[in-house]
C-alpha cells in the first residue's frame, strides 16, 4: 500500500500536532512509546529526541523505507492495524506504556481495528493518544455557509480522508474498544473551529 510518501520532510500537520503530543507525553512520562501509522518517521524522531524509547509501525511501503533510512536508531516495522499485534510483540518482547496515532484513523475503512490493536500492545492502564481532524457543530456550519465542503472532503486526494470524526463519535469508538477517555485537546485555530483534536484514553480492565 502506498499513500504517497516521497521524502523526509515533516507533514504540514506536524507543525501543530508534535508540540501537543510532546506536551502530553511530558505529563505522562512513559518509557516505551509506539507510533501507529508513523509515516516517514518524523514524529518518532521528535519523541526519541525528547528521551522516549520509540518504535514505529507503518502500512505504507515507501514510508517505512524512508523512516528506516532517515532514523536508523529507531525500530520501524511494516505493519498495519489489520495485522496481528502478536507479530509486533514477538519482535519487541515488551508491552508499551503509550500508543500514539496522529491523523491516521480518518484514513481507515475499519477504524475499530486501530484501538483494538493499541489495546493489545499496551500495558495495564496504558494510554492511547489519538488525533484526527476535528468536526463539530460550529465548524460544520461554517464549512456549509462558506461552501467549503468539497475542498474540505478532498475526494480527489489519493489515500485521503474517508471518515470524519466528532468528539462524540470518536469517544464512542474508544469506549467500545475497551478504553476510558480521560482527556481532550482542541488543536490549532480558535475553540470549536480547531484543525484537529486529541483524545487521551486509558486502557480499562474490561474485555473489549
Amino acid at each position: 500500500m502506498n499513500y504517497g510518501w516521497q521524502g523526509t520532510q515533516a507533514p504540514y500537520s506536524c507543525g501543530y500536532l508534535v508540540p501537543v503530543v510532546l506536551k502530553i507525553l511530558d505529563r505522562l512520562q512513559p518509557t516505551r512509546v509506539l507510533d501507529i501509522g508513523c509515516g516517514n518517521g518524523v514524529l518518532c524522531s521528535a519523541m526519541a529526541r525528547a528521551g522516549y524509547r520509540v518504535t514505529g509501525i507503518e502500512n505504507d511501503d515507501a514510508g517505512v523505507e524512508l523512516a528506516r533510512t532517515s532514523f536508523p536508531h529507531i525500530r520501524f516495522y511494516h505493519f498495519g492495524v489489520q495485522d496481528d499485534p502478536a507479530r509486533l510483540l514477538a519482535a519487541e518482547r515488551e508491552l508499551f506504556d503509550v500508543v500514539v496515532a496522529t491523523e491516521v484513523i480518518e484514513h481507515l475503512y475499519a477504524p475499530h481495528e486501530l484501538p483494538q490493536y493499541a489495546r493489545a500492545v499496551l500495558s495495564d492502564a496504558g494510554i492511547l493518544i489519538l488525533t484526527t481532524p476535528y468536526h463539530g457543530y460550529l465548524k460544520n456550519l461554517a464549512l456549509s455557509v462558506l461552501n467549503k465542503w468539497d475542498s474540505h472532503h478532498g475526494p480527489l486526494w489519493h489515500g485521503g480522508h474517508i471518515k470524519f470524526w466528532s468528539r462524540k463519535t470518536l469517544s464512542r469508538l474508544l469506549r467500545d474498544a475497551g478504553f476510558e477517555v480521560v482527556g481532550f485537546r482542541g488543536i490549532g485555530r480558535c475553540p470549536f473551529f480547531w484543525k484537529s483534536m486529541a483524545l487521551i484514553a486509558r486502557k480499562t480492565h474490561g474485555v473489549a
